[in-house]
């Protein structure tokens, strides 16, 4: 009996270890409190991995979803950021936060009534919280202004801006003005290397050329498909750059590293100019006057950046105003609409902004046919060329971000094979290196923007290609400095509400 008593007793001191170990609520409260010192420190895909164990312990935690609701903001996948904040509210109807999150991830989507309800909800609860009413005024005032945009809007002729602004021609210009003028209304290489020296000494162009170029651009684009093929001959290189977002000084630094355009030197930028950096005029007309200067040598495809929404809420419409005018503004929306959506070099490389498709059915041609002079709808070719991304699984699942859809390999597989494509190259998501190659090497993001919002501490890329082999050679590089204006300097009268 003697010898079996050491057993109980260790089995009693085991027993005894495991009841005084961390409850499943502690484990939780653990993650989440690790999750909380990762935001401090902006590591948000770390921060969302901790409040996905903390809800793995305490499934029906409002906090644990409201928390990582707001992570999935920072990353924007505004689609992960609205369940999220459903899920807060069903789980807490009276934790005021999830009506927050909820709303900041739906006037991110540009769903600014469903937003207003939820700020409306908060502001009543809570008469005296300053902050709630702030944001309820806000908002309110956001859908009022739609509201009587909508009402305003009328069928017009489909004018172009040259037609709508025939008077431009007759602005004086300043005798103290010194900077780059457009010879005989023209863009020249002459005019492009004293505008990019002029942006450089953060001065602006005057109104009366800016204006010129987007007239210009405007009855060029206009002319163009909404897919674009391009021949790149056997031995030439060819360039495709990612998202800009108005991050200017490292624009000008790819083309310090890989040369400036030219007829020999041709460049494709994939979308998202503007937004976000502060400085995206001079990004835009930087590149809207390459692209005069070179039509068959310049390349921009649309991003989902391009539109309305997202330069009301992302800067671009705040910057033009404060630098030019909001009739400027306008301008700028008429001539994204014409933007093309895709590229196809050599028939074999496909180029877009977001990526693929909801059906396995769509041709080249499918592309070619869709009537692009619009803002981008919720669903359907265009929606998904401009918002879709890769995911590591097969199939197909909806999209982090709330539109589009989320792609596998076998999809991408599917398309090329139907299209007789090598591969195909989109942009749209930040990448450490600046690129990435994923779909057994058919689908290759390039991300052109190091240091995003001066934040992620990612590096840029870009893609060189020749035509003879289409074998894409990469080549990262780091953010340099610029001026001591921060992102989103244009847009904290709507983002101040997505706290």
């Amino acid at each position: 009996m003697s010898s079996e008593a050491p057993t109980i007793a260790n089995k009693d001191e085991k027993a005894t270890e495991v009841a005084t170990g961390p409850t499943d609520e502690e484990k939780a409260e653990s993650y989440k409190n690790l999750g909380n010192e990762h935001m401090k420190k902006k590591e948000y895909t770390k921060a969302i991995e901790c409040y996905t164990e903390a809800l793995k312990y305490n499934p029906h935690n409002a906090v644990y979803y409201a928390n990582r609701s707001l992570a999935h903001l920072r990353q924007e996948s505004f689609g992960y950021a609205l369940s999220d904040g459903i899920a807060a509210v069903k789980e807490d109807p009276m934790y005021l936060k999830g009506y927050y999150r909820r709303a900041a991830a739906h006037m991110s989507l540009g769903k600014f009534k469903q937003a207003l309800s939820d700020f409306e909800y908060v502001a009543k609860v809570r008469p005296n919280d300053e902050n709630a009413k702030v944001k309820f005024t806000e908002c309110k005032k956001i859908v009022k202004r739609q509201a009587f945009e909508r009402a305003i809007a009328v069928d017009k002729p489909d004018k172009t801006l040259s037609e709508m602004f025939s008077d431009l021609e007759f602005i004086a210009i300043e005798d103290d003005y010194n900077g780059p003028k457009l010879e005989d209304g023209k863009v020249t290489l002459t005019f492009m290397k004293e505008l990019m020296q002029h942006y450089k000494a953060q001065k602006k162009l005057h109104k009366k050329f800016a204006y010129k170029i987007l007239c210009d651009i405007d009855t060029y684009l206009r002319k163009q498909p909404s897919l674009v093929d391009i021949t790149v001959p056997a031995e030439a290189k060819f360039t495709i750059c990612g998202d800009i977002h108005g991050q200017f000084y490292d624009l000008m630094n790819i083309f310090e590293i890989n040369g400036l355009p030219s007829e020999t030197n041709p460049y494709l930028f994939n979308g998202d100019f503007v937004d976000r950096g502060s400085f995206s005029v001079e990004c835009i007309f930087t590149l809207f006057g390459f692209k005069l200067l070179y039509p068959n040598h310049f390349f921009m495809s649309r991003g989902n950046h391009e539109s309305i929404n997202m330069n009301q809420m992302y800067g671009f419409t705040g910057e033009v105003t404060a630098k030019y005018t909001s009739t400027m503004a306008d301008m700028f929306t008429q001539v994204f609409n014409w933007l093309p959506l895709c590229h196809c070099i050599n028939n074999k490389i496909l180029i877009m902004h977001g990526g693929l498709f909801s059906t396995d059915n769509v041709t080249l041609d499918d592309l070619r046919k869709i009537e692009r002079n619009r803002q981008p709808p919720e669903e359907g070719l265009m929606c998904e060329l401009l918002w879709s991304d890769p995911q590591e699984a097969i199939g197909r699942g909806p999209s982090k971000r709330g539109v589009g859809i989320q792609f596998g390999p076998d999809v991408t597989k599917r398309f090329c094979e139907k299209n007789n494509l090598e591969y195909v190259v989109r942009s749209h998501e930040v990448k450490d290196a600046g690129y990435e190659v994923t779909h057994n090497g058919q689908c290759i993001t390039v991300f052109s923007a190091p240091n995003y919002c001066d934040t992620m501490g990612n590096n840029g890329a870009f893609i060189n290609i020749k035509g003879n082999d289409l074998k894409p050679n990469f080549t990262s590089f780091e953010a340099v400095s610029h001026p001591d204006v921060k992102p989103m300097a244009y847009a904290s009268s709507i983002m101040s509400l997505l706290g």
